[in-house]
């Protein structure tokens, strides 16, 4: 197939670009040349560049619960994006734009509209944010990662692929359970203080407990967790590894950890980060409770006590098989692969 040059928007946070830099590596794979777009200020002004794909940069701030000045300047910003991303699709001669919605996407949508340019997006909450749910319309397909999902998007043009998860989570065995069980507890690469305050004042279990305390919580994890059962990191290298050896994670729900729960197969306890955008991540949580993977607890009712509550009822009788096979029947694998296609598909037809 004719080399093309497809463009990668979405960002701000790292939910919206990892997926997008997977589907980039897919499109290079095949001889194809991805290009991103997006904002300095945003993690795609890190990541992109670290996984070594070319960025064009547009000036574009949010609007979801900012500021009343902070929204205003967005919005006389809007066009100059719009006309900016216009020029960086035409420079590139663009087939396709891929689109993984949050503030930095709206205007390359919008460019694409214009220009005719074929937009495929991919939502990975089970409540879409707001850029993919406004941007809809001009979108050939829509990508989605949960069927509730689904409703939000034009009939006809919405499949469900489940969101681009790291090969080596997919191939993580079904694992006996150990003696004593491994819990892991992950707020994320950065910790949360919610998680790490509740392990902290976890009352005695016979388990052993990884904790992923974030760097800036490390030293005083380390100091005030005296249970010698508590291992205290401040970073897991190796996320896929760590999964292995749980038997139980306990771990906020964005998207890509719950997609990374599914393809590992692991139950897990859910505490959903409560000032995510359109709470989207009790959403994503309360799906994977009614499959049966999963346990959920609101961020401000989570302390020790209900932590070691929660774990003794996933401990008894077999509940660990049944949530992992439950979570593992979520799993999704091929999404980056689907997107190129389709990528490919439409820049064809064009």
């Amino acid at each position: 197939m004719t080399q093309r040059a497809f463009i990668m928007a979405g960002g701000g946070t790292g939910g919206h670009v990892i997926p997008g830099i997977a589907v980039a590596r897919e499109l290079a794979a095949r001889g194809h040349k991805p290009v991103f777009i997006g904002t300095r200020d945003g993690m795609e002004a890190r990541l992109v560049p670290a996984a070594g794909f070319p960025i064009e940069w547009i000036e574009i701030g949010g609007l979801k619960g900012l500021s009343l000045v902070r929204r205003a300047k967005t919005v006389v910003e809007l066009p100059s994006s719009v006309w900016a991303a216009r020029r960086i699709l035409r420079a590139h001669n663009a087939a396709a734009v891929f689109s993984m919605g949050g503030y930095a996407a709206a205007p390359v949508v919008l460019a694409a509209a214009l220009s005719g340019t074929p937009v495929v997006l991919m939502e990975p909450n089970a409540m879409p944010g707001m850029t993919n749910r406004r941007m809809a319309r001009f979108a050939r397909r829509a990508l989605v990662s949960f069927h509730e999902a689904v409703p939000f998007f034009p009939a006809g043009r919405v499949e469900v692929t489940g969101l681009p998860v790291r090969p080596e989570f997919f191939t993580i065995p079904e694992k006996p359970r150990a003696t004593p069980p491994v819990i892991l507890v992950t707020g994320g690469s950065r910790g949360s203080r919610t998680l790490n305050y509740a392990t902290r004042d976890l009352p005695p279990l016979d388990a052993r407990i990884v904790l992923q305390s974030g760097r800036d919580m490390h030293d005083e994890m380390r100091k005030s967790i005296k249970n010698p059962n508590v291992e205290v990191r401040p970073f897991l290298d190796d996320m896929p590894q760590a999964f292995a050896d749980a038997d139980l994670i306990v771990c906020r729900s964005g998207a890509g950890t719950v997609s990374e729960l599914a393809a590992s197969g692991k139950p897990s306890i859910l505490i959903p980060y409560p000032f995510a955008a359109d709470d989207h991540q009790m959403a994503n949580a309360r799906a994977m409770e009614r499959s049966g993977a999963a346990r959920v607890v609101p961020d401000k009712e989570f302390d020790g006590p209900r932590m070691l509550r929660e774990i003794q009822a996933c401990l008894e009788n077999n509940n660990l098989q049944i949530m992992s096979r439950a979570a593992r029947s979520l799993a999704k694998s091929g999404a980056a692969s689907r997107a190129a296609s389709l990528l490919e598909e439409y820049a064809e037809a064009k």
